[in-house]
C-alpha cells in the first residue's frame, strides 16, 4: 500500500515587518586580510587494538618504515605489520593574529581501511599552509568520542569511529605575516553583500562618532577612516565598530528541501493575486495470488494465477485566493487552510512561481 500522506516538519520563520532585530556590526563584517588559514598534513596513528590498517595498505608500511629509519631503526618492509597502525590526514584552521608558541585544535581523519581510531595516538606531524611551508606541529592522544565492537556476524557501532579530534593538539611554529599596525583606513568586507545593509552600517557608525567617517565601495565593502583620537589606539576604535547594532537587510527568498520536506521563508516574501487549487491523488494496489495444486498422484500441475485490485481516490480541492501584497503568516495560514502537506507546499510554491505570482527566490536544495 502506498500513500502520499507523509509525516514532515515545516519550519516557517517569521519576522513582522519593521521590527528586525538588529545584529552587531561584527557578525555582519570582518576586516580585510583578518582570517582564518586552512593547513592540512599527513601523519601516522599509533596505539590501535589490531583496529588499524589493512597489509594491503602499501603507504601506511611505507610511512612506518621511513618513520623507523629516521629513528635509527633498520627495519624489514615485509616484515612490518600495521594492524595497530592507522595513516591519517590532519586538518585545522590557524586563527587571525595566532603567534608562535600557541596551540589550535586539530581534526584526524582515517584515509586507509583502519576500522577505528579509539585509544590511538597522532605521532609528530606537521602541518603546511597552501604555500607548502610548515606552521604548525601535531601530536598527542585522539579523542574519537565513539564505539564499534564486532565479530562475523554481527558488529555495534556508535558515531564514527575513524575520525577523531585533538583539543590543543598542535603547536604554532609559523607566524602569517600580518601587521595591523595604526592604519588610517579599515577596509570591512560583509559576509553576504546588500547594498542596503551597507547604507545602514554607514548611517550607524557616522551618527556613533558623529562624523563622515564611513564610505561603501559597493555592496559589500565598506571602508572606515580611523578618527584621530584613535590613532594611537586602533584595537580600542575596532572594538567600539564592533558592538554597534546595525539592522541587516536580506532578499525575499524562499529555501526548500524537496528530500526531507523542509519549507523555510523569509519576512519579505510577498506574492500577487492568484487562485491556488490542490488535490491530493491516491492510488492503491494490492496484489493477491490464487493457487491451485492438483491432488496426490494426480499428475497435474501447480497453477497460480495472480489478481490485483486497485482503488483511486482523488481529494477533493479546494480553491483559495490569496490577495496581492499578503504577509508570510497570511500565506502559511491560507495554505495550511487547504490541507496542504509539506511535499504539496513545495509543488505549491514552483507552481507560483512559475505563474510569475511569487515575488520571492525560491532556492531548491
Amino acid at each position: 500500500m502506498f500513500t502520499k500522506r507523509l509525516t514532515t516538519i515545516v519550519l516557517l520563520l517569521t519576522l513582522l515587518p519593521g521590527t528586525a532585530l538588529a545584529s552587531r556590526f561584527k557578525d555582519l563584517a570582518h576586516i580585510e586580510g583578518v582570517r582564518d588559514n586552512q593547513l592540512v598534513g599527513y601523519g601516522l596513528v599509533v596505539g590501535l587494538n589490531g583496529t588499524g590498517d589493512s597489509a594491503g595498505t602499501s603507504f601506511t608500511i611505507q610511512s612506518l618504515v621511513n618513520m623507523m629509519e629516521r629513528l635509527g631503526v633498520k627495519v624489514d618492509p615485509g616484515a612490518v605489520k600495521v594492524d595497530n597502525v592507522a595513516a591519517v590526514i590532519v586538518t585545522a584552521k590557524l586563527p587571525p593574529f595566532a603567534r608562535a608558541g600557541q596551540t589550535i585544535d586539530v581534526n584526524v581523519s582515517s584515509i586507509g581501511d583502519a576500522d577505528s581510531l579509539v585509544g590511538g595516538t597522532l605521532l609528530l606531524t606537521p602541518m603546511k599552509g597552501p604555500d607548502g611551508k610548515v606552521y604548525a606541529v601535531a601530536q598527542g592522544p585522539l579523542a574519537v568520542g565513539s564505539l564499534a565492537f564486532g565479530g562475523k556476524a554481527a558488529k555495534v557501532q556508535k558515531n564514527h569511529p575513524t575520525s577523531g579530534r585533538i583539543p590543543g593538539g598542535a603547536l604554532v611554529e609559523r607566524e602569517v605575516p600580518f601587521i595591523f599596525g595604526n592604519p588610517s583606513v579599515l577596509t570591512y568586507r560583509f559576509k553576504d553583500a546588500d547594498f542596503t545593509t551597507v547604507s545602514r552600517a554607514r548611517q550607524v557608525i557616522d551618527r556613533h562618532f558623529g562624523t563622515a567617517i564611513s564610505r561603501p565601495l559597493d555592496g559589500g565593502t565598506l571602508q572606515v577612516r580611523v578618527p584621530p583620537k584613535y590613532r594611537e589606539n586602533t584595537v580600542e576604535f575596532v572594538s567600539i565598530l564592533e558592538m554597534l547594532e546595525v539592522a541587516p537587510d536580506t532578499p525575499a527568498r524562499i529555501v526548500v528541501n524537496e528530500k526531507t520536506g523542509t519549507i523555510v521563508m523569509g519576512e519579505d516574501v510577498r506574492i500577487s493575486t492568484v487562485a491556488i487549487s490542490h488535490g491530493n491523488l491516491n492510488l492503491v494496489i494490492s496484489e493477491t495470488a490464487q493457487v491451485s495444486q492438483p491432488l496426490p498422484f494426480g499428475g497435474g500441475d501447480t497453477v497460480i494465477t495472480p489478481e490485483s485490485e486497485i482503488e483511486v481516490t482523488e481529494d477533493k480541492g479546494n480553491l483559495v485566493i490569496l490577495e496581492r501584497g499578503v504577509s508570510i503568516g497570511e500565506v502559511a495560514a491560507a495554505l495550511n487552510a487547504i490541507g496542504a502537506t509539506p511535499r504539496d507546499l513545495i509543488a505549491i510554491f514552483q507552481a507560483v512561481k512559475a505563474a510569475g505570482a511569487l515575488h520571492a527566490d525560491l532556492v531548491i536544495l
